[in-house]
């Protein structure tokens, strides 16, 4: 009798459970087919689904920058407080990043002091002190360089790598959004704009006032050197030899100016032949622009058997004025001092410079004619 009664009833329990697995089908295909259909009216109107906002990285603008203290290169050590009363920008530095290096020279031409209507660098750096302090001296850097431990600091202002940087305020707040990237950065150390009297009176005082996003037109460095007709900008420097030279020393001569560095490769290549140009031809003067190092600078010149002038700039200051942080690179420069050429960069190009004929006239000049 049981077995009768199980070969009567599982029958209809294996059909129940069968439609109740087909109802749960069918309604979870009419729930994907209502959200198909509403992906589709989405697609169709042109509004997709709203993407969640972004918060910006870094701290907020007006937050109070979180203070430390930390020595640099020499062992001395600062306080980010010791700066109030000084629109700063503070830089988060790697001498092993690549694109820390690439902006070092760009980081060399910064002044090294604030003032009035520009920014203070303070740079806050890792790894090993020999290793940024080469950097530092390659480069003729002139910020003050603070040492961290790894990316302690770095991490209180939510910065996470490098380059990275923050414009602090006089107040000692935070006053631009948490610059990413070299040129971001460089940026930020541009000139400061002069307030407007109402800007300053809400303010409750003229003094201290800050605008924290300067246009990038405004404060963006020229690195792409100066252009033919343009006029040289002038310089006087001290010789390796002694005395000083001005640019205005060669005015009504024709002359070929080069930036060099006793540590470049390339430069070693170009001066012998530069200087048997200046042996050979009465009618083109020679004049290195040198740095870093003067006695290193005149013992390669001792070694290489120069005779032409070489003059020192301090660091990177004469390049910054024509636009170029290399070497080596030129320009010909005619008697009234107008640039005959763009700037010329490698050997090659220099060499081909210097051997220009003397009837090449400057742009300007030409038009004139």
């Amino acid at each position: 009798m049981l077995a009768i009664a199980l070969g009567t009833i599982l029958p209809w329990l294996l059909i129940a459970l069968g439609a109740w697995l087909g109802y749960q089908l069918v309604l979870q295909n009419g729930r994907i087919l209502l959200r198909l259909e509403s992906i589709e009216k989405r697609l169709a109107t042109g509004k997709a689904a709203p993407a969640k906002r972004r918060e910006p990285a870094g701290l907020p603008i007006g937050s109070p920058a979180p203070d430390f203290e930390l020595p640099d290169l020499t062992g001395k050590r600062h306080k980010l407080s010791d700066f109030r009363d000084q629109n700063l920008l503070l830089l988060f530095f790697n001498p092993r990043c690549g694109y820390c290096t690439k902006m070092a020279a760009d980081l060399a031409a910064l002044p090294a002091d604030g003032g009035p209507d520009r920014v203070v660098t303070v740079v806050v750096t890792t790894g090993d002190v020999d290793e940024n302090r080469k950097l530092i001296e390659q480069h003729g850097i002139r910020s003050l360089v603070l040492l961290q431990e790894e990316m302690k600091i770095a991490s209180l202002f939510q910065a996470q790598g490098t380059p990275m940087g923050y414009r602090i305020d006089p107040a000692g707040r935070i006053a631009s959004e948490l610059a990413v990237g070299a040129e971001a950065v460089l940026k930020l150390a541009g000139k400061l704009p002069t307030p407007p009297k109402s800007a300053a009176r809400a303010n409750g005082s003229e003094k201290g006032y800050h605008h924290p996003d300067p246009s990038l037109a405004r404060s963006k460095i020229n690195r792409k050197g100066l252009t033919a007709g343009t006029t040289a900008p002038d310089f006087r420097l001290p010789q390796i030899d002694g005395g000083e030279l001005a640019l205005e020393d060669f005015r009504g001569k024709r002359l070929l100016l080069i930036f060099s560095d006793p540590n470049c490769g390339p430069c070693d290549v170009l001066a012998p032949q530069l200087e048997e140009s200046h042996r050979q031809r009465s009618d083109l003067q020679v004049l290195m622009i040198s740095r870093r190092d003067a006695e290193a600078t005149r013992a390669k010149a001792t070694s290489l058997g120069l005779s032409f002038p070489i003059v020192m700039q301090k660091q990177w200051e004469i390049s910054l004025q024509y636009g170029m942080f290399a070497t080596p690179i030129a320009y010909l420069i005619d008697e009234q001092s107008i640039l005959l050429s763009d700037v010329a960069v490698g050997v090659e190009p220099i060499l081909a410079l210097a051997e220009q004929p003397a009837s090449v006239r400057a742009p300007s000049l030409a038009l004139s004619n």
